[in-house]
């Protein structure tokens, strides 16, 4: 039988008194047996009967700094990154002391004093390092083959082919994004996204069909609806938007009306980034048709992805970069909301600024991104067909 660990222990407690006492060929004699007897590694056994048992039986303390975010604080900030849609540490670190507050107000969030302050301190890289597990379990899903390149996400500093003020909103490029599944055939809903320049306000539409009557009639109403003034467009070269019908609209209302260089859609880059973090991110690629699904759609954009997107998504507008050697480093400034760069900026007209605050106090982030959901399952419902490249999957 085996001698037991707390047998070693004892065995090696008995020993020390005498080797301590001993002389040099007594100490290498006890030495000897000791290692016999336990199979302790000789360095090891020598250590013990010198200095007895480390810790006086209590076992080894292990140094470093203490716990700061203990499980409270995780648990917040998996509420949090839950209502943003997890989104990257970078983009919800400086967003915290907005989002906390807001969360609270709506009750998903009830924090000890000392927990919230500790919550409000945390980085960038311990909220993506800390929540690794947890983005995992939220977000299984695989990713889809069709997306914008990473040439498109924010390569350039914030700047079009065009003459405008880049700092002024206003300035807003569209796109058009098809939900026609696998095949072009026939009438299909796609989506008009306009995003601004200098802000980054995201407006969606929901369109039946690409006619020109059909995009004209949904870019006024999105016209109708943002909360500041419009200053100009920047389309790409398709048939919807480079049209006699726009052309004359924009002269006769002062607009300018430019388009970006064929094949090249860096050109466009903030619609384009939006067309796969809100369009495809949310709605997917399935194919729909019909009222019901262009109701739906339109539904989601005006009620939720409006106010949620602009109002609690904070973006990272990219302020400068340059190559040192292989590598290229970018600089963003601060992330914000659209909404507060649009407040800071001093455009948006006191009935429209009313009205989202009231949106936004009537149902906060996560709320909102509950709410999404379910609409977003109901409008999953109306797919046509049953393609591998659902929302679910997308």
């Amino acid at each position: 039988m085996g001698v037991t660990r707390e047998s070693k222990h004892e065995l090696a407690e008995a020993m020390r008194a005498r080797y301590c006492a001993g002389g040099r060929k007594e100490k290498g004699r006890l030495l000897d047996e000791l290692v016999e007897l336990t199979g302790y590694h000789r360095k090891h056994a020598l250590r013990v009967l010198r200095h007895g048992r480390k810790g006086g039986g209590q076992g080894r303390r292990r140094g470093g700094r203490g716990v700061v975010y203990g499980p409270a604080v995780l648990a917040a900030l998996e509420v949090a990154q839950d209502a943003m849609g997890w989104i990257c540490g970078k983009r919800l670190a400086p967003f915290l002391p907005e989002l906390v507050p807001a969360l609270e107000r709506e009750g998903a969030l009830c924090l000890d004093p000392a927990v919230r302050e500790v919550l409000l301190t945390i980085s960038a890289s311990t909220i993506d390092r800390r929540l690794r597990a947890a983005r995992a379990r939220a977000k299984p899903r695989g990713l889809g083959t069709t997306r914008p390149g990473s040439l498109l996400k924010k390569q350039v500093p914030i700047r079009t082919f065009t003459p405008w003020d880049e700092q002024r909103p206003g300035f807003m490029e569209i796109d058009l994004v098809g939900h026609c599944g696998t095949s072009t055939a026939g009438e299909y809903v796609n989506t008009l996204v306009m995003t601004d320049v200098a802000t980054g306000w995201t407006e969606c539409v929901a369109v039946a069909g690409k006619s020109q009557n059909a995009v004209f009639a949904a870019l006024k109403k999105v016209r109708d609806r943002m909360p500041f003034p419009l200053l100009g467009l920047d389309s790409d070269n398709g048939s919807e938007f480079l049209n006699d019908q726009l052309v004359r609209y924009c002269q006769d209302e002062k607009l300018t009306f430019t388009r970006c260089r064929p094949y090249q859609k860096n050109d466009q880059a903030h619609v384009e980034q939006k067309n796969w973090s809100v369009v495809r991110q949310l709605i997917g690629y399935d194919r729909y048709e019909g009222t019901a699904a262009l109701a739906q759609m339109e539904r989601i954009y005006e009620e939720v992805v409006r106010v949620y997107v602009n109002g609690y998504q904070p973006v990272m507008k990219l302020t400068g970069k340059e190559r040192v050697g292989p590598k290229v480093r970018k600089r963003y400034d601060e992330p914000k909301t659209p909404y507060r760069r649009a407040l800071e900026a001093g455009v948006i007209l006191p009935e429209a600024q009313a009205q989202f605050e009231k949106q936004m106090q009537a149902q906060g982030p996560m709320a909102l991104r509950k709410r999404l959901e379910v609409e977003l399952d109901r409008l999953w419902s109306l797919r046509v067909g049953r393609l591998a490249t659902s929302r679910a999957t997308a």
